[in-house]
C-alpha cells in the first residue's frame, strides 16, 4: 500500500494556486490508488517554531544520553521526519516569496534536515537516507519565467536530493500575478492541472 505525503505551505487558502494544483495532483494519485493513503502537513495551520539553541543541543546530544526535556525539544522534529518515512511519495505546494521558499516551509525544512536521521557522513561524504522515495515540487511565481530569479527549484531539488530524494520534479506554474489582473482562473489554470493530474498517475 502507497502512501503520498502533502506539504502545503501558501497562506492564501482558497485563493491559492499551489493548493489548487495540488488538490489536483492529490485527486489524481488517490484515483490511481485506490488502496494508498494520503498524510496532509498545513505548515499556516500548525506553524512551525524557529529552531533555537536548545534544539541544535538536543540533536548534537547522542540519543541515549538526552534528557527528557531534550527529547521534548525533538519531539516536533521526530514526527516530522516519521511522516517522511512513512511515504513513498511527496508532493509540496510551494508559492514563491522574495525569490525563495516560504518562511514556513524554511522552518519545517530545519526542523527535518538531521544528521543521522534524515542524511549521514560516511568517509567524509554525505549520504541520503531517504531512499527510494520520490518528490513532486509544485512551485508557483507571481511573474513571468526568470531562471536567474528563482531560487526555490534548485534549492529544493539540490536539498532533496542531499536528503536521498533524487528522484524529484517541479510543476513550475509561472505569471499567477495575472490573476490579480483580470485573468480568469479556469483558464489559466487548466494546463497546468492536467500537468499535475499527469504527473500523479505516472
Amino acid at each position: 500500500m502507497s502512501t503520498l505525503l502533502r506539504i502545503d505551505s501558501s497562506p492564501l487558502y482558497g485563493d491559492s494556486v499551489t493548493r489548487q494544483v495540488t488538490d489536483a495532483f492529490v485527486a489524481q494519485w488517490t484515483a490511481s490508488h485506490p488502496d494508498g493513503t494520503v498524510l496532509s502537513r498545513d505548515l499556516y495551520a500548525s506553524p512551525i517554531a524557529p529552531i533555537d539553541a536548545a534544539w541544535v543541543g538536543a540533536v548534537r546530544a547522542q540519543p541515549d544520553v538526552r534528557t527528557p526535556q531534550q527529547a521534548d525539544v525533538l519531539s516536533l522534529s521526530d514526527r516530522l521526519i516519521s511522516e517522511l518515512e512513512q511515504a513513498d511519495e511527496y508532493v509540496f505546494g510551494v508559492p514563491m516569496h522574495n525569490f525563495g521558499v516560504p518562511s514556513a516551509l524554511k522552518l519545517w525544512i530545519d526542523q527535518i534536515t538531521r544528521a543521522q536521521r534524515t542524511f549521514s557522513y560516511g568517509d567524509g561524504a554525505p549520504k541520503g537516507l531517504l531512499l527510494g522515495k520520490k518528490a513532486t515540487f509544485i512551485v508557483a511565481t507571481g511573474g513571468p519565467q526568470m531562471d536567474a530569479y528563482n531560487f526555490v527549484s534548485p534549492y529544493l531539488q539540490a536539498l532533496f536530493g542531499f536528503l536521498g530524494v533524487t528522484d524529484n520534479t517541479v510543476l513550475p506554474v509561472h505569471g499567477t500575478m495575472a490573476l490579480n489582473f483580470g485573468a480568469e482562473r479556469g483558464p489559466f489554470l487548466a494546463s497546468h492541472l492536467q500537468a499535475a493530474e499527469a504527473l500523479a498517475a505516472a
